[in-house]
Formats: C-alpha cells, sequence, structure tokens
C-alpha cells in the first residue's frame, strides 16, 4: 500500500531536436557522404531557442529560487540535442547547466541519439544509454539515477533492463489498454524486476497542458493556473501521485507566448502549493519516498504516441519496417570501423524521428504527423531515408578492416589447399593399386588367383576409404565350384550381375 502522508507530483519535460536529412537522390550515392540539411538545422533550433528553451529556462529558474526548494522538475535532453546545443546555441546549454546546479531539477538517462535500439537489440541500447549517461555528466555535471527511454517506450522485459543497469526508476505512458480499471495516479513497479518503480503519466492532464491550452473551441478554455489546480485538489482523495510529462516546446513553440502559456507556467507552481496537497518530486525522489502499490504489466511495448499509445507511430507500416531493418543489418559492421565519421552518422541515422516521417497514420493523429514533418509524403521519407542508408552502407562496407576479408579468404585457401592434398594421395594410390593388379598373372586356379587378389586390394582401398569396385565385390562373393573350373565361376556371376542392376 502506498504512503497516505505522501502526495507528489511530478512534472518532466522532453527535449530534443534531430539533425534532419537534406534531400538527398539517387545520384548522390556514391559522390556525396554529407546527409544533413545545416541550414534547416540550425535555424530550427535557433527558433526554438529563442521562443521556448531560454526563456522557460529562466521562468524554471526564477520559480526555483523563489519557491526555496519546494518546486522541482525533471527533464530529459537527447544526446543529439545536446550536441547541437554545442553547435547552434551553447547560451542553451549553460542555461540548463545553471537549473542542475540548483539541485531541484533532475536529468534522465535515455538512449543517447533518441532511438528505437530498446526494440531491436538489448546490447544496442545499453549501449547507447552508457554513452548518453557520460554526456550528462560531462556537460551537465549530474549523474542519471532514473531513466526514460524514447517516447516513453516501455515494456516489461525493457524495464527489466533498465533495472539491470542499475537504475531506480523508470517512466512511461498510463495507457488504458495496460492499466484496465487500475489508475495512473500511483506509483507501480516492474513486473520482472520490482526494484524498479513505474511513473505512468497522466494523459489527460499532460494533454490538457500540450494540446488543449491553446485551443479556443476547446470547454474549458481558457485554462488558467488556478483552474488546473482545482482539478488537481478534486483528484487528491483518490491520487498519491501526478504525472505531467510533457514535450518540452510545448512552451512558446506548439503554444506561442501570446496564448499566455508562460504566465501558466508562472503561476502554477504556487497555485499547486497554495491549493493542493500534492508536493513537487523528482522520479528518484518519488522512488524514494513512496511505495509501489502493484506491478503493472506491460508484455508488449508502448509509448505516449497517438491514440493507440503503441510503436505503430515508428514501426507501423512496412516502409518504416523495412527501413529500419535495414538500418540494424549495419550494426555488426559499424562496431568494426575505427572511423568517428561513420559512427557519428550511425548514432545520428538511427533517430526516431526519421520513422516517424514514414508513418502513413490518418484521422486525429494525422494532423500531429503533419507538423513535424518536413516531407510531402510517406513515401518522400522513405526515400530519402533509403538513398542516405544505402549510401552509409557502401562507405561502411568500405571501412571495415581489409585484414578481415584477407583472413576470410586465407582460412579457406586453406581448407581447398587441405582437400586437394587428400584428392591427390587417394588419386596416387589408385593409380599404384590399379598398377599392381594389371602386374599379377593367372597360375593354376585363376578363381583363387582373382579371389585372393580382389580380397587384398578391397582391404587396401576400405583402408583409404574408397569404395571398392563392383568387381572386387563380386569376385570375392562368388562361392567356391566343387569343380574349381572357371567356366563354371564365370557363368555363375553372369545372372547375379544382372539381377542386381535390375533392382
Amino acid at each position: 500500500m502506498g504512503t497516505a502522508s505522501k502526495k507528489a507530483i511530478c512534472f518532466y519535460f522532453q527535449v530534443h531536436q534531430p539533425f534532419r536529412l537534406k534531400r538527398y537522390r539517387f545520384f548522390d550515392l556514391g559522390h556525396d557522404h554529407y546527409y544533413y540539411d545545416d541550414f534547416t538545422n540550425e535555424s530550427i533550433l535557433r527558433k526554438v531557442a529563442g521562443r521556448c528553451y531560454l526563456p522557460a529556462n529562466n521562468i524554471l529558474l526564477d520559480l526555483i529560487q523563489k519557491h526555496n526548494g519546494k518546486f522541482k522538475v525533471a527533464f530529459s535532453l537527447s544526446g543529439i540535442v545536446i550536441n547541437q546545443f554545442r553547435l547552434y546555441a551553447p547560451e542553451v546549454l549553460e542555461s540548463f547547466r545553471r537549473l542542475a546546479d540548483t539541485g531541484m531539477v533532475e536529468f534522465l538517462a535515455e538512449t543517447d541519439s533518441h532511438s528505437l535500439a530498446s526494440l531491436k537489440s538489448r546490447n544496442h541500447f545499453e549501449h547507447q544509454v552508457s554513452i548518453h549517461k557520460k554526456m550528462i555528466t560531462d556537460f551537465l555535471g549530474v549523474e542519471p539515477t532514473s531513466f526514460r527511454n524514447t517516447e516513453l517506450i516501455y515494456s516489461d522485459q525493457i524495464g527489466s533492463w533498465v533495472t539491470d543497469m542499475g537504475f531506480k526508476s523508470m517512466l512511461t505512458e498510463g495507457a488504458k489498454h495496460i492499466l484496465g480499471w487500475k489508475s495512473p495516479n500511483y506509483l507501480y513497479c516492474n513486473a520482472i524486476n520490482p526494484r524498479l518503480k513505474i511513473l505512468l503519466r497522466n494523459f489527460v492532464l499532460s494533454d490538457d497542458i500540450a494540446f488543449r491550452f491553446s485551443n479556443k473551441n476547446w470547454s474549458a478554455w481558457p485554462l488558467t493556473a488556478d483552474k488546473y489546480a482545482s482539478w488537481l485538489n478534486k483528484l487528491a482523495p483518490k491520487s498519491e501521485l501526478l504525472n505531467i510529462f510533457l514535450d518540452y516546446e510545448t512552451f512558446g513553440e506548439h503554444n506561442w507566448k501570446e496564448t499566455g502559456i508562460f504566465d501558466f507556467l508562472y503561476h502554477l507552481p504556487d497555485a499547486i502549493l497554495k491549493k493542493t496537497p500534492f508536493k513537487f518530486m523528482t522520479p528518484s525522489e518519488i522512488a524514494d519516498t513512496l511505495q509501489p502499490v502493484s506491478a503493472i504489466s506491460v508484455p508488449s511495448a508502448i509509448s505516449w504516441a497517438d491514440e493507440e499509445r503503441d510503436i505503430t507511430a515508428w514501426l507501423g507500416n512496412e516502409l518504416q519496417v523495412a527501413a529500419f531493418d535495414k538500418l540494424y543489418d549495419l550494426a555488426e559492421k559499424v562496431l568494426k570501423c575505427d572511423d568517428d565519421t561513420i559512427k557519428k552518422d550511425w548514432e545520428y541515422l538511427q533517430s526516431s524521428d526519421h520513422f516517424y516521417y514514414m508513418a502513413t497514420k490518418f484521422f486525429s493523429d494525422g494532423s500531429v504527423h503533419a507538423y513535424f514533418n518536413p516531407y510531402e509524403t510517406p513515401y518522400d521519407a522513405f526515400m530519402n531515408y533509403m538513398n542516405v542508408l544505402s549510401d552509409f552502407e557502401i562507405r561502411v562496407n568500405r571501412g571495415i578492416p581489409a585484414e578481415d576479408d584477407h583472413a576470410q579468404a586465407a582460412r579457406l585457401n586453406l581448407l581447398l589447399a587441405e582437400k586437394d592434398k587428400v584428392i591427390e594421395k587417394q588419386t596416387e594410390e589408385i593409380k599404384r593399386l590399379a598398377g599392381k593388379a594389371a602386374k599379377v598373372k593367372p597360375r593354376a586356379k585363376p578363381v583363387v588367383r582373382k579371389k585372393k587378389l580382389a580380397e587384398e586390394v578391397q582391404s587396401e582401398l576400405i583402408e583409404l576409404d574408397i569404395e571398392p569396385p563392383k568387381a572386387a565385390k563380386r569376385i570375392t562373393r562368388a562361392k567356391k565350384n566343387k569343380t574349381g573350373t572357371v567356366r563354371k565361376t564365370t557363368r555363375s556371376k553372369t545372372p547375379v550381375s544382372r539381377k542386381s542392376s535390375k533392382k
């Protein structure tokens, strides 16, 4: 049972931007090995930094200082977005470092390239997580103890891997089809390894801010901090934990400043602290403070994407699956390469965004996919990505150390040489035996002499593991004639030979 005296609220923000690919045509294969649209990547990052990252970070820093330890949030920054900050907006990375220094912000571990590696290979998944942990330590000065997978992808098996890597808690979606009658407003644990605490997103409360805040047709519009806090307070008697998980771009990019989103953010902590019993906690604090009410069973992977809350946003059609399989077919070869540029491209090509662009979903989810998609059609996204991947494969094959191919060829040549020696030895022995048989002259009892010779030949052939000739077999099987004449022996074997051939 949970601890009744403790009620927690967790605000978590995802921060990620992919390295978008330039238009890469079939005729570029083998010639152009640079795949990225630098102008678009820089302009988008600078735009989002000005609209969202910098002003929102400043507000959070003010709130942390204002509430003196009572306001806390959690972030996950993909390794790829950290690299983009370093390239295009170092002041944004510095602003996150200031948040980390307050001790009131937890930074979670994830896959370095915001990839789908957990759906393909445990080894690749763990390798990417280890790279990301090091980046967070190097650039933000903190070591992650909680985890969130790409787009909150989770299953029982993935959760058990995360436990083995030493994390104490993990975030995922409070999907209806896995909760059933249960509420997302409690702490759960992994079904395989209960040591891992599972925080489930309340998608209604989260989407009220992320998707409905600026919708003037929404019945609850306009949404104010006091109104939102009143909703949380109504949930308090039957809730122990409220998890509000959002894309950080919700503030200023998806909902522009003119909608009042920053005012809402600024006043929300004060309204929650004054009007509800919930206290702000980070995922690791929640794992240490609250007790899980039960295990949550998730046999198949879920995510926070689309209405289905599954992985079909990235692997829901044949185009996506074909591109995904081809990408990871190159994994072992990439590991053998000693080229840093190849390894960097391998990292960037794994971003889940590339597969998201190939989605063929329509209806309510179609507009969401279209908003983030730089391609006119999913087929355009697929062709562009596969052209890039084909050129990348050429480079990988060239980059594999030559000694690997030479070693394999040498092993094959050695096997062939050994077989040639065996064949040569057997051929010489057959010639020797044939010559020996030709020199033998028939004497008084030809049948006996032939039989004895055949037995000798057969014995030597068996030792050499050579199938004896049919004639030798017939002679050794021939019955002794009472008179010992050659004529009767010869006649006796003719019909046997024909009978044998009919069989």
